[in-house]
């Protein structure tokens, strides 16, 4: 950029570009922060007992009292939002803890040892990607019974392909770089190679990775708990929610399904935001 430009106020179309999405990042992260939060502290916060029947009136539009309304039982929707919070959101952080671990180990493994172990963890591999992550979670509650235990090991099963794929894809091309050849010539254990320096190089990767795998593992919960294969009643979480606010929507009271729907797609949409900008950044850092 150039002086005369500088002068003018000319600003590049990439520092634009650059400028706006670090505006619409800061906005995500603040979005998906204050939605953590209300996670963690929300049943403290809540100004209603969850279950605690007719505080209004059935189906009821918001008032000072009730800033979400009511629903067809008379129970606070802000109060059961605040409450199901936790359920809704660490439910999928710990699908998406439990199949990052698992697929990036095999993927390291893949990847560092070749051969016969690549070969088998590949065949693994497969054979669970050939297995919706949906009819999975399904067939775990038929066998175990309804909640979210089942549900959340059937989808960190499911998803742990997807990681592994992509991290084995990362890790084979980070360890053809010279410096790891460096490190060996030099007699660096494996061990340090790979936790000190192929681990760090792969998590930009593995980032990305948790935030989308994030979205669509809350999606599937919430769609769980929405066929009511879930969290069972009385307790609360948005994909319920949504299920037994239908009657309200036929009845001109939409507030039981709008208020978690609307949460849930700012919570996915706030966390696609944060993995897509992980993404362009390992991607600038890799060029």
């Amino acid at each position: 950029m150039s002086v005369a430009q500088l002068a003018q106020g000319a600003v590049p179309a990439s520092a634009k570009r650059a400028a706006r999405k670090d505006w619409l990042t800061l906005t995500a992260l603040c979005v998906f922060g204050v939605i953590a939060l209300v996670a963690v502290a929300g049943p403290w916060i809540a100004p209603y007992d969850p279950d605690q029947l007719y505080v209004g009136p059935e189906n009821g539009v918001p008032t000072a009292a009730n800033l979400f309304g009511t629903d067809d039982l008379g129970r606070d929707i802000l109060s059961r939002m605040l409450a199901g919070a936790q359920a809704s959101v660490f439910a999928p952080i710990l699908v998406v803890a439990l199949s990052t671990a698992a697929g990036a180990l095999l993927a390291i493994c893949a990847a560092w040892f070749g051969g016969a172990v690549r070969a088998t963890i590949s065949r693994i591999v497969d054979v669970i990607f050939a297995i919706p992550g949906l009819v999975l979670a399904v067939l775990a509650v038929a066998m175990f019974g309804k909640g979210l235990v089942a549900p959340v090991i059937a989808l960190s099963i499911a998803y742990i392909p997807v990681v592994a794929r992509l991290t084995q894809t990362a890790a084979s091309r980070e360890l053809g770089r010279p410096y790891i050849a460096a490190l060996r010539v030099q007699g660096v254990s494996s061990l340090a190679i790979c936790f000190r320096h192929l681990v760090p190089a792969l998590m930009p990767v593995v980032a990305a990775q948790m935030a989308v795998g994030f979205g669509y593992s809350m999606l599937d919960l919430a769609a769980i708990s929405f066929l009511g294969l879930g969290q069972q009643p009385p307790a609360a979480d948005w994909g319920s929610m949504i299920s037994s606010g239908q009657a309200g929507i036929l009845a001109g009271a939409p507030e039981q399904s709008l208020f978690p729907a609307l949460f849930v797609v700012l919570t996915v949409l706030s966390v696609s935001i944060i993995g897509a900008r992980v993404t362009t950044w390992a991607e600038e850092k890799e060029r």
